[in-house]
């Protein structure tokens, strides 16, 4: 063996080499900076899942458990769900409940189809005052709702809605914000395909149907759960223009679990876990396709 051969340092086999954290660039992240990044994380994860889950073990905490302890015990010692059937005890919770449903469902509907036929209409046809009209769209976002709601329960007063589910889901039938994800996405698509259809002999309706369409499910699935949610959690349009006890949204019933009648934390955090899982299993069927959604009709700056 030679001098240099016995010299020379040996190489380390590419098994043994230290692994390397890196990004989505491929450069590489320090241990300490890792480390922040996961400290960050769970603190994020602890302001926003932590009043849930602190709702959820109070709901099933017994009566003779004390709720507001110190320190405070976050697992319950003897786990119950009677909470839960004294809030049906309580209000007619699941009537509520089927009212705020009705409302839901109307109102993912009918932003799914306005706002489809909307965004369409602004990213994809060319016609006199279509930026106008775009900007009208981004003009009323900038409206809070406060301002506009005296307006509009004069509105329904005026056609007869008041104190109907149909007055609760007219306004908020067609979200600005909807629209303009919409189309977004629309613009996202590349024209040479409409183009063939067009020259294949397919009119308006059928290259929004069976083809742009088809095209942005993932934006679709982010309006019907923003519309879903948006409804399901509305309490002040409600609140005013309903007088029917019969007629109350879920938000609005859970109102009675807390005041002269019935003051118990536990029927509150009940009532707030009952109102909360249908956002949660509706979030879940649909997560697939709302995270493509975002990137398909984000809105561009």
């Amino acid at each position: 063996m030679s001098v240099l051969e016995r010299t020379r340092a040996p190489e380390r086999p590419e098994a043994a080499r230290e692994p390397r954290v890196t990004d989505e660039h491929g450069r590489r992240i320090r241990v300490w900076e890792l480390a922040l990044r996961y400290v960050l994380l769970l603190a994020v994860l602890a302001l926003t899942i932590g009043p849930f889950l602190w709702q959820l073990s109070t709901s099933l905490k017994g009566p003779t458990e004390d709720i507001y302890s110190s320190p405070p015990t976050f697992l319950p010692g003897d786990p119950t769900l009677h909470n839960y059937e004294r809030v049906a005890d309580t209000i007619p919770v699941w009537d509520y409940a089927l009212n705020s449903l009705k409302v839901a469902t109307a109102n993912v509907v009918t932003n799914c189809v306005g706002a489809a036929l909307a965004g369409y209409a602004l990213a994809r046809l060319r016609y006199r005052g279509r930026r106008v009209a775009t900007l009208a769209f981004i003009l009323a976002m900038l409206v809070p709702v406060e301002g506009i709601i005296i307006a509009q329960f004069t509105t329904m007063r005026e056609l007869g809605l008041n104190n109907t589910l149909i007055g609760v889901v007219l306004p908020g039938c067609i979200g600005a914000m909807n629209v303009l994800l919409m189309r977004n996405a629309f613009l996202n698509l590349p024209h040479e395909i409409e183009e063939a259809a067009f020259i294949d002999g397919a009119n308006v309706w059928q290259r929004f149907l069976r083809i742009a369409l088809p095209s942005v499910k993932g934006t679709l699935a982010v309006v019907a759960i923003f519309a879903f949610m948006g409804a399901w959690d509305d309490f002040l349009w409600p609140l005013i223009v309903l007088s029917d006890p019969s007629r109350f949204t879920l938000t609005i019933g859970l109102n009675y679990l807390h005041g002269t009648f019935a003051n118990d934390e536990r029927l509150v955090a009940a009532g707030t876990i009952i109102a909360v899982a249908p956002l949660i299993a509706l979030f879940a069927c649909l997560q697939r396709y709302f995270f493509r959604g975002v990137g398909e009709g984000a809105v561009k700056g």
